[in-house]
């Protein structure tokens, strides 16, 4: 999804887990089931409670990418990476692994 200034991926499968639970995100909201990128600053977990997750939205098929604004984003078999483009700031997430750049 990118929209209002943000790119961000919630994933429904993964093997990795995110670590501690940041002081700055409320126990009454999920942590970690995503990846976003804003417009300034490396990408990071998600801390929300909503998702992304849409099964009637367009999905980004793997091979292809889009841009939609100044984001960036790829899909691969590897995974998906965002990236906002005037800083190289984003994101990779996949089922094993994610990263922040």
């Amino acid at each position: 999804m990118i929209v209002a200034g943000i790119a961000r991926c919630d994933i429904k499968r993964r093997s990795w887990s995110p670590p501690a639970r940041p002081a700055s995100c409320p126990p009454e909201v999920d942590y970690g089931q995503g990846m976003e990128v804003g417009g300034s600053g490396a990408g990071t977990l998600v801390c929300a409670g909503d998702t992304t997750l849409d099964p009637t939205a367009p999905s980004l098929a793997y091979g292809s990418e889009t841009v939609i604004g100044r984001f960036q984003c790829s899909s691969r078999r590897s995974g998906l990476t965002c990236t906002e483009v005037e800083t190289g700031h984003g994101f990779f997430i996949s089922i094993q692994s994610y990263r922040t750049f």
